[in-house]
């Protein structure tokens, strides 16, 4: 089995890790949730850390096959386009992504023109498709719950979770999002601890409880032993009662309204309106 290379850039200001998937210098390689800067206060964006991933992937004179995102993420902005721009390479996503574009269409009252068939990305992967990377090669497993559309991305000894789960010490994730599902989330995760124990995983969040560093690979073994959301011997019963009862006290991710607008559009802007500007919406009392 491949064991590709992986390094993971995090975002202090989103909790997030961008990966970069490779077998080596000079080597094809993928991009996993990437991140544009925003700030909410000003309406700004940067690309501090797209460049991080930039200076990487040219440092070791990778070529970019793939910019994929496990799903369309509530918590930061997609950097795929200016990565594309840059560095090359296909976008692309679940597709069941058209299902949440449906959704939110109709939630942010989108413009007619907006597509819901997914056209905005430049592939969308089926489950268990493969993908091919050079000398990589990976599937996809399709893995809802925290949202009708996540997937995670396998090469290899690797596997790429998005948000199903993180850290054994910090559980899972949320299923309160428009089309989440407990139950559907529950079965996702044993999908993913059915691989074998050694299986690497990577998180696409850390945040690290009781002060400890941020760290985002862990592995089967070591989920299904210390996960305090999921660990052997939690049923499925016991998990959604847990999940449904905590989930109602969480609060909406500062950056919802405007991530999830700019991400089901694959990272691109809203189109400009007749004074130059391009707007995101704020719906009143619609979440």
């Amino acid at each position: 089995m491949q064991s590709p290379q992986v390094h993971g850039i995090f975002d202090p200001a989103t909790w997030t890790v961008t990966y970069v998937v490779h077998s080596g210098a000079k080597s094809d390689c993928v991009i996993i949730d990437s991140v544009l800067d925003y700030d909410p206060k000003s309406g700004r964006t940067r690309h501090d850390s797209a460049d991080k991933v930039i200076d990487y992937v040219q440092a070791n004179e990778l070529k970019v096959a793939w910019i994929l995102e496990t799903h369309a993420h509530a918590d930061h902005l997609t950097a795929a386009p200016y990565l594309q721009h840059k560095l090359g390479g296909k976008t692309a996503i679940g597709n069941h992504i058209t299902t949440v574009q449906g959704v939110f269409k109709g939630i942010f009252n989108l413009e007619n023109s907006f597509k819901t068939d997914g056209s905005q990305f430049d592939h969308l992967f089926a489950q268990d498709e493969a993908i091919h990377a050079g000398a990589l090669t990976g599937k996809v497993l399709y893995v809802p719950g925290h949202t009708p559309a996540c997937v995670a991305y396998q090469f290899g000894d690797a596997v790429f979770v998005g948000d199903t789960m993180f850290m054994p010490d910090v559980g899972t994730a949320r299923c309160d999002f428009p089309g989440g599902d407990a139950k559907t989330l529950f079965a996702s995760v044993k999908r993913i601890l059915s691989l074998p124990p050694q299986t690497r995983l990577f998180m696409c969040h850390d945040y690290p409880p009781n002060g400890r560093d941020v760290q985002f690979e862990t592995t089967v073994a070591q989920q299904r032993a210390h996960n305090v959301h999921v660990h052997d011997g939690i049923t499925e019963a016991q998990f959604i009662q847990m999940r449904t009862q905590r989930d109602a006290t969480l609060e909406m991710p500062v950056l919802i309204l405007p991530a999830v607008q700019i991400n089901i559009r694959a990272g691109h802007l809203p189109p400009k309106e007749d004074n130059g500007v391009a707007y995101v919406k704020i719906p009143l009392n619609a979440l």
